[in-house]
C-alpha cells in the first residue's frame, strides 16, 4: 500500500468508526443472545468482541507508546513493507473468509463475557481514533511496532495499524454473522 499519511489516516479512522457504529447494533441484544453461538466450535457474538479486547489490550499502549517517541514525518508518504502487507491481508475482511488458528492465550473461548465486553470493544474503538487523528503528522514509516505474536518482531506502525483495524472489521462481520442466525433460531 502507498498513500500519504492523511490518506492512510482518513481510510483507517473511516474503517473504525464504521466498526465502531457496526458494533453498537450489539446493544440491543441480551446478554444470552450475545454469548449464543450457531455450534460448539463458533464463536458468540461477545467472544469475537473478547478476542478483538485481548489484541486490543495489547496494540493500543503499544502504538501509545511507539508514538509517543515518534519524529515528525518528512516525506508524509507512507509505504507498506511486504511483511506488513503479508498480515494486513491475510487478516482483511474478504467474501470468502480464510479460516485462521487464533493463539491460545487470545482465543476466549471458556471466558465469562457480558456486555462489559462489548463495552470495553467500543471504547477501544475510540482511543484508536484518537491514536490516529493525534499521530498523522508523525512518521509512520520509520515509527516501529512489535507485533503480538512476538516483540522480536516489528513492522512499520502504518502497517500494524492496518493489520489491527483490518482484523476489527474481519471479526466484527463474523459477530454479524452470528447475529443473523440468532434472529432465525
Amino acid at each position: 500500500m502507498k498513500a500519504t499519511n492523511q490518506e492512510l489516516v482518513s481510510h483507517l479512522v473511516d474503517l473504525t468508526k464504521k466498526n465502531l457504529e457496526r458494533s453498537k447494533q450489539f446493544d440491543t441484544l441480551s446478554e444470552a443472545q450475545l454469548n449464543w453461538k450457531p455450534s460448539p466450535e463458533k464463536w458468540s457474538i461477545l467472544e469475537c468482541m473478547e478476542h478483538l479486547n485481548r489484541y486490543g489490550d495489547f496494540y493500543i499502549p503499544e502504538f501509545e507508546r511507539r508514538f509517543a517517541h515518534a519524529k515528525q514525518s518528512k516525506s508524509k508518504r507512507f509505504r507498506s513493507i511486504w511483511l506488513g502487507e503479508y498480515f494486513a491481508q491475510s487478516v482483511a475482511a474478504q467474501p470468502k473468509l480464510n479460516k485462521m488458528k487464533t493463539f491460545d492465550y487470545m482465543n476466549p473461548v471458556g471466558s465469562k463475557l457480558t456486555k462489559a465486553h462489548l463495552d470495553k470493544f467500543q471504547s477501544q474503538q475510540g482511543q484508536l481514533i484518537e491514536i490516529l487523528e493525534n499521530a498523522i503528522h508523525l512518521d509512520f514509516n520509520k515509527t516501529k511496532s512489535s507485533i503480538s505474536i512476538s516483540k522480536w518482531i516489528t513492522i512499520k506502525i502504518g502497517d500494524a495499524l492496518r493489520v489491527v483495524i483490518y482484523h476489527n472489521e474481519r471479526h466484527i462481520e463474523q459477530a454479524e454473522k452470528v447475529r443473523s442466525k440468532i434472529r432465525q433460531t
